[in-house]
């Protein structure tokens, strides 16, 4: 039997170079179940993702998953793509199998959290909004930082300074004064020792987001990422949300364990794979 894709829509492009196209997934030219495929511009179109794979419930536990995720990735690499990307589900664990046995290796990890309660700050801590003149040098750390992300997931540096740029003017176009954004210093018996950065309204999604969580490097290990993670819930409720999300890379061993123990629970796993 022969496994393909088949289009079920005319291909849509993006103004950045990006593109996306449904296809049908076919057995002898059966349509056995679907995947939407997209060159992803917010990282660059070099950048794949498998956006939606499934198969029909008569057709599973016969390898069609598996063949119609490898043809996918013929499709990404004919765009020019050089990774492969894809999000699951926590709890689907037959899906995560299959993107495992496939090669595909976990990046990062989508949190939630209900929030409920008022937290205290450890005495001594005390978090002021970012001002006017604090926010110069605050944006710059913020941007190479995410500089530095984009590099590590394949983006070249010159692109992804611009994405940089632009994301952080879209996000922030008011600056410190953009409206549901906290941005807050987090201080420990005067001394500034960290900086947060939460919307409070996400247009993707119920709840507020953590954009950016940092503890100075010669402040770590000491609880200020779990009182700045306090400071953001508080954030949150005073706005009236009761939910906070957040992503955070999966070799990240304490940040993992800190947002687990502050009851952050996984919602979503993704996973890249190099296109050769």
């Amino acid at each position: 039997m022969t496994t393909t894709l088949r289009p079920t829509a005319a291909e849509q492009r993006t103004a950045h170079g990006g593109r996306s196209r449904p296809y049908e997934v076919c057995v002898n030219s059966r349509p056995v179940g679907g995947i939407h495929l997209s060159a992803d511009d917010r990282f660059g179109t070099s950048v794949g993702r498998i956006v939606r794979l499934h198969i029909d419930e008569a057709d599973r536990h016969r390898g069609r998953g598996t063949v119609a995720a490898l043809a996918a990735e013929e499709v990404l690499r004919h765009w020019g793509c050089s990774r492969a990307e894809l999000s699951i589900p926590a709890g689907a664990e037959p899906a995560r199998s299959l993107a495992a046995a496939l090669g595909y290796t976990e990046r990062s990890r989508g949190m939630a959290k209900a929030v409920a309660t008022v937290p205290a700050l450890p005495a001594g801590s005390a978090a002021r909004p970012i001002g006017t003149a604090e926010y110069p040098a605050w944006e710059a750390a913020a941007k190479e930082g995410y500089i530095q992300s984009l590099v590590e997931r394949g983006m070249g540096r010159a692109e992804a300074r611009a994405k940089s740029e632009a994301d952080h003017a879209s996000a922030l176009p008011d600056g410190p004064r953009t409206a549901h954004t906290a941005l807050r210093l987090l201080a420990h018996d005067g001394v500034d020792v960290g900086a947060l950065w939460v919307r409070l309204r996400d247009p993707n999604g119920s709840g507020a987001f953590v954009f950016d969580v940092e503890v100075g490097s010669g402040h770590r290990g000491r609880g200020h990422g779990r009182t700045l993670m306090r400071v953001a819930e508080r954030e949150c409720l005073a706005a009236g949300v009761d939910r906070i999300a957040l992503n955070v890379f999966s070799d990240n061993t304490p940040a993992l364990r800190l947002y687990e123990s502050l009851g952050y629970e996984t919602t979503e796993i993704h996973f890249y794979k190099p296109l050769l």
